[in-house]
């Protein structure tokens, strides 16, 4: 299978994933170890507040998972999951919105120290979610836990 094939069945899953298909969530890129994550997240009937502006928990609906599941892409065999939703508005979202998403490589590395030391890592991840002028509507910070499998709280 090539690699346009994975992100084309990727990019299936994600606009797939419920969160994202009532949204209508667009993949429009991805890299292989999740590094780079950009979603287009479409102004439409579902999205839009009734001042014409898109709905805050569509925004933070769109930004709650995507830290998460690149963690788990990256360390698959420990449980994650959002601990933590900040979102800082800027302001309104008056047209499609694109969040990019950014993994570095210094925090995986930070991370799988911390399983190899402690078994658990509770990394913080700050990204933007932009406007089709590339106007910052919103900021990010989303705090993911990373726990052994089948770890109870």
């Amino acid at each position: 299978m090539s690699d346009s094939d994975n992100k084309l069945i990727l990019a299936e899953h994600l606009e797939r994933f419920p969160p994202f298909q009532s949204l209508g969530v667009k993949l429009l890129s991805i890299s292989e170890d999740w590094g780079k994550v950009n979603l287009l997240l479409p102004l439409n009937r579902s999205t839009r507040n009734p001042g014409g502006s898109m709905f805050g928990g569509s925004i933070a609906a769109l930004a709650d998972p995507v830290p998460a599941l690149a963690c788990n892409h990256r360390f698959p065999d420990y449980d994650v999951w959002t601990k933590e939703l900040g979102v800082d508005f800027r302001r309104p979202g008056l047209s499609d919105l694109e969040l990019r998403f950014e993994f570095p490589d210094r925090t995986s590395e930070q991370i799988a120290h911390e399983l190899a030391e402690k078994h658990r890592s509770t990394p913080t991840f700050e990204f933007g979610i932009y406007d089709a002028g590339g106007e910052l509507v919103a900021w990010i910070k989303n705090r993911v836990a990373i726990r052994p499998a089948g770890h109870n709280l």
